[in-house]
């Protein structure tokens, strides 16, 4: 896989789990990584993206992986209420646009870009947690990728996505995982081909095919990294 040196990257959420494995992942690549986590720019306040990408200048790679239930757990969808629904669909779906939008325009005019969008198995099947809003805007990251791979693949830019299976990967998983009890554990396990858990460097691993030169002919993908959890 080429090196990333000389390349620029915009990584959301690196606060921990799978955004900072990414983030390491493309600076050992050689890419200079400018990591956004909400306590250094709020990516649903599309004022505050465009000035952190006009400060930072050109941007080669894009990933949008910032996101997450918001400290939300399932409720009836009659006990939804509007601002819970949009807290959701902001961090998640509102926030990749936001992104998309601030860096696409240097991208075309340099010929290149590379947009790696993290979705979720809840955005191909359904949520784990029963969060109808997050279900909702993690299948709308998957539209939003096909979308922006056919207007942006002329200008030399490709848009692919990632759908996690399950990754302990910051403290919302590991109270998700800890709720399952021993017995829920073992029979997620059993649903996964090769029989454990994720990784957040699986899913970076992931990132780089998709930002390196090896895949310049792949957009508009979504791939599912779950360990054959989608097979079931």
């Amino acid at each position: 896989m080429p090196t990333g040196l000389g390349r620029v990257a915009i990584v959301t959420g690196t606060a921990h789990g799978i955004g900072a494995a990414i983030a390491a992942a493309l600076a050992a690549d050689g890419v200079t990584v400018h990591g956004v986590d909400k306590d250094t720019v709020d990516v649903t306040d599309s004022a505050a993206v465009n000035a952190f990408v006009e400060n930072v200048g050109p941007v080669d790679i894009l990933v949008n992986n910032a996101g997450g239930v918001c400290g939300q757990v399932h409720h009836p969808i009659d006990e939804i209420t509007d601002e819970s629904w949009r807290a959701v669909v902001d961090a998640n779906l509102t926030s990749t646009f936001n992104c998309i939008r601030a860096v696409a325009p240097v991208m075309r005019q340099r010929g290149w870009g590379r947009i790696v969008n993290i979705s979720s198995g809840a955005g191909r099947s359904v949520s784990l947690t029963g969060i109808q809003a997050y279900a909702s805007a993690k299948a709308g990251q998957i539209g939003f990728t096909r979308q922006m791979a056919h207007e942006l693949g002329r200008f030399g830019i490709t848009v692919n996505c990632i759908a996690p299976g399950f990754v302990l990967s910051n403290p919302t998983t590991q109270k998700q995982w800890e709720s399952y009890g021993d017995e829920g554990q073992a029979k997620l396990v059993e649903g996964i081909a090769v029989r454990r858990l994720g990784k957040s460097e699986d899913i970076a691993n992931g990132v780089r095919f998709f930002v390196s030169d090896d895949s310049s002919w792949v957009t508009g993908q979504t791939l599912s990294i779950d360990g054959g959890h989608a097979l079931f």
